[in-house]
């Protein structure tokens, strides 16, 4: 069994407890993780961890919206991009839900972020809370644009929008990323939408270390649980887990890279 988990944060841990999560996820069967940057720290943390175990570890740097009050070097993202193992720019995107005071500066930093990502001809991993109609305005004009192989350019992650707004990703190419909502009790409006969407353009992830599925809600989530995630993706669908595994895997080997 090989699980990739396609997003997962380890800025929060101590370097000895990121080789300790890395380990405990190997041994659990999750090969391959995306390491995702977003801020200083969990730029530099991403960078580390896939210079230091590139059988595992891909990396992920950008800003996200959370950063949109601060005054950001952005060629410092450009050099990041050219580091070994980096295979998408983010996270970035919109979030008006926790960030609702800084949306007027979200939106052109998130342009700058699909900006890079086209220059570089890189996969976008998108955040997008309560801000659907901006983030496809962004999303079109950053396709129009696209001169990448059109399989790869990006994933809207951590899903939990409705079937207009997952149809209106779909249509323009994105791929997208369900985490462990989608096995919470009161996420059958989610399992209905991980139901409509075709099995090329599946992902999973943990969003570690928050979102930890059930049994484990509320507790600190680490990418071992990733099968946890199958497991829901997979009743979700009416699969077998084996099956979820195995497409989710190939599709985000084709968006990432090998």
């Amino acid at each position: 069994m090989r699980l990739y988990d396609s997003h997962a944060h380890f800025e929060g841990w101590t370097f000895t407890e990121r080789l300790a999560v890395c380990e405990r996820a190997l041994a659990a069967g999750v090969t391959h993780i995306v390491a995702i940057g977003g801020c200083p720290s969990g730029n530099a943390a991403a960078l580390e961890l896939a210079a230091l175990r590139p059988a595992q570890v891909r990396a992920a740097v950008g800003w996200d919206r959370a950063q949109a009050a601060r005054d950001l070097d952005l060629g410092a993202i450009r050099k990041a991009l050219q580091s070994p193992g980096v295979v998408a720019v983010g996270e970035t995107g919109l979030d008006y839900h926790h960030d609702s005071c800084t949306a007027a500066r979200q939106r052109p930093l998130f342009a700058a972020m699909l900006d890079l990502a086209a220059e570089a001809g890189l996969p976008t991993i998108v955040h997008s809370r309560e801000a659907e109609a901006d983030t496809l305005a962004a999303l079109r004009d950053h396709a129009r644009r696209w001169r990448g192989d059109p399989a790869r350019i990006g994933v809207v992650h951590c899903f939990t929008g409705d079937s207009e707004f997952a149809a209106a990703l779909l249509d323009l190419g994105w791929h997208i990323s369900f985490s462990g909502i989608v096995g919470f009790a009161n996420a059958e409006r989610l399992r209905a939408v991980a139901r409509c969407v075709p099995v090329d353009r599946l992902l999973v992830e943990t969003d570690a270390p928050y979102l930890s599925p059930p049994p484990f809600r509320g507790r600190v989530n680490e990418p071992a649980r990733l099968n946890l995630v199958v497991e829901a993706l997979a009743a979700a669908r009416g699969e077998r887990p084996e099956q979820v595994t195995e497409v989710t895997f190939e599709n985000a080997e084709r968006l990432f890279g090998r």
